[in-house]
């Protein structure tokens, strides 16, 4: 009929809805919203090896759609908070092939966020004992400011005494003078992350992990109020009752105060 095929268009209909049934359709929608809750760090292969398991055939794209309908994804680090400031003083890393062999000769120190609720974003801060993996100081806030950080480090302080070094990523937080000075106040060694170099701070960096996948992304808490509770009582279980193969089975509390193996006290 001499009409260019360009002009046609094909009017795409909702497959998914003829093939599977109005009623399939938005009950495989109401099992992946389940499972996304449960776990919010699963992409949609997971989330299709999840719905196997319940006997439901289902391609692989076709639960893509399905969260892209949904306005759901997996959820995964996406903040940068290590952007530096390039008026401050940046120091050297002090460990690289540093002997580690007792508590208060390394600190370690990160900021990283958690989602809370619809909300918005909360920021925690942990400061941490090399040798035992000890959390040593904790602290959360709604703003991504010095003030915390600087809470947080005089608590452990007052606490557990002076660290020979101390060690964090070049985050404009850590490199501000006025935490900087406050290290120096107390004759501390001040060592930073070499830049691009993630692995430098894996000791903390590891325990964000732990955190997350074992308590912040099953419980997804709604306020501030709770998130703060939940965190306190992750970190005391994991202070005194979570044991680590590379403590040769010990817990941080045990490395840390020199105590033998204790029997787990477990409500």
């Amino acid at each position: 009929m001499k009409v260019n095929r360009s002009n046609y268009y094909h009017r795409k209909k909702q497959e998914a809805l003829i093939k599977l049934g109005e009623s399939k359709y938005l009950e495989l929608k109401v099992k992946i919203l389940k499972y996304h809750k449960l776990f919010p760090m699963y992409g949609h292969r997971k989330l299709r090896e999840c719905l196997l398991r319940e006997d439901y055939k289902i391609s692989r794209k076709k639960v893509l759609k399905l969260m892209k309908e949904l306005r759901i994804k997996a959820l995964s680090p996406k903040r940068n908070l290590s952007q530096s400031n390039k008026k401050d003083n940046k120091y050297p890393y002090l460990l690289n092939n540093l002997n580690i062999t007792r508590v208060n000769q390394v600190w370690v120190s990160d900021i990283t966020y958690i989602r809370v609720g619809n909300k918005g974003y909360v920021y925690l801060v942990g400061i941490m004992d090399v040798y035992s993996r000890k959390i040593l100081s904790w602290k959360l806030s709604n703003s991504l400011n010095i003030e915390f950080l600087k809470e947080s480090f005089s608590e452990a302080v007052e606490i557990y005494g002076v660290p020979e070094i101390f060690n964090s990523d070049q985050g404009s937080q850590y490199t501000s003078n006025k935490f900087t000075s406050l290290l120096e106040s107390y004759k501390i060694l001040i060592s930073m992350d070499g830049k691009g170099r993630a692995l430098d701070n894996i000791y903390i960096e590891r325990f964000w992990k732990t955190l997350k996948y074992e308590d912040i992304y099953l419980n997804y808490y709604e306020t501030l109020k709770e998130c703060k509770k939940g965190v306190n009582k992750y970190i005391e279980f994991y202070n005194k009752l979570r044991i680590h193969q590379s403590l040769e089975y010990l817990t941080p509390d045990e490395k840390y105060y020199g105590l033998e193996k204790q029997k787990l006290k477990v409500a």
